[in-house]
């Protein structure tokens, strides 16, 4: 059990006093069995008129901020410390169906998974490169193939940090050979849909521990990763920018069947667009201490 602090920082700067619009934030994690909220601040500056909270359809955690100021910056920090129980080598007890690939759902689970399982970027270019995978010899067993799919984006693509607004289509990244974590998320959560799997976007942070060897990639910023929803096992996390299985360090946020429906920070404002001067985001997760309690389910 580790207990982790994560602290997000935006600041929107501009050349003059503008008014502004409603922002709507995800910042809060969602709790879970392996994931405990133990402290949350919020600091908003100019002070909101008005702060509230809310549940969106995928039980998201939603804060909607209106102001009455005008200002020429916008600044947001939030720190959340937690528990984090994390699940290093992970054995998923998937049923005995859903073990082999292919599998269907069942008749109870596939009305809940059609949007999960639709593709949203239908591309030629995906055809070939997912096929690749179904001809390894591990890719006979569901996890394998999610595996071999995970570890493949995590070696065969660069990841590029990017501050613009969206996503490449999986087309582009297999093109480019290169994207943020972002990018990676999308064009597994595509591939594993053209599969036949249930998937979604997921939107967090990752903890990079201080340790001799490569970092994991996505430390200092926001991460995104996805999610398959595997029988027996429910919602199984795959971060292809990092080739992680499972839970190892990201702290989920908020899910979505689109990533455009779990972006951490989005709003308007009112005033020349010319006066815009930038964005500021600095994110970071710390290890506080050990943590010894008993952890309830």
């Amino acid at each position: 059990m580790r207990l982790l602090t994560v602290r997000h920082v935006t600041t929107y700067r501009y050349s003059e006093p503008v008014r502004f619009g409603e922002h709507r934030m995800m910042f809060r994690p969602r709790e879970s069995h392996d994931l405990r909220l133990v402290s949350t601040k919020l600091d908003i500056v100019p002070r909101p008129s008005e702060l509230r909270w809310l549940h969106d359809p995928f039980d998201n955690s939603v804060a909607i901020a209106t102001f009455d100021e005008a200002a020429s910056e916008l600044r947001f920090d939030s720190t959340v410390t937690l528990e984090h129980k994390e699940t290093a080598l992970p054995d998923y007890a998937l049923e005995a169906e859903a073990r082999t690939y292919p599998f269907h759902y069942s008749d109870d689970e596939r009305p809940d998974l059609v949007r999960a399982m639709k593709r949203h970027y239908p591309s030629d270019d995906l055809v070939p490169w997912t096929a690749r995978f179904l001809a390894l010899p591990e890719s006979t067993t569901t996890m394998g193939l999610l595996q071999s799919m995970t570890r493949g984006i995590k070696e065969e693509f660069v990841y590029v940090r990017r501050g613009e607004k969206g996503v490449q289509s999986p087309g582009e990244t297999i093109r480019l050979r290169s994207g943020s974590c972002r990018d990676f998320a999308v064009l597994m959560m595509e591939a594993a849909r053209s599969l036949g799997f249930a998937a979604r976007f997921v939107s967090g942070y990752i903890f990079v521990p201080q340790v001799n060897g490569a970092a994991a990639a996505g430390g200092g910023a926001t991460h995104a990763w996805m999610q398959a929803y595997l029988p027996g096992a429910g919602w199984v996390d795959f971060d292809p920018t990092n080739s992680i299985v499972g839970n190892r360090n990201l702290i989920r946020v908020a899910v979505a069947w689109d990533q455009r429906n779990a972006l951490p920070l989005w709003g308007t404002f009112i005033g020349p667009a010319t006066s815009f001067r930038g964005m500021d985001v600095d994110v970071s997760v710390i290890e506080e201490a050990d943590v010894n309690t008993n952890y309830l389910p």
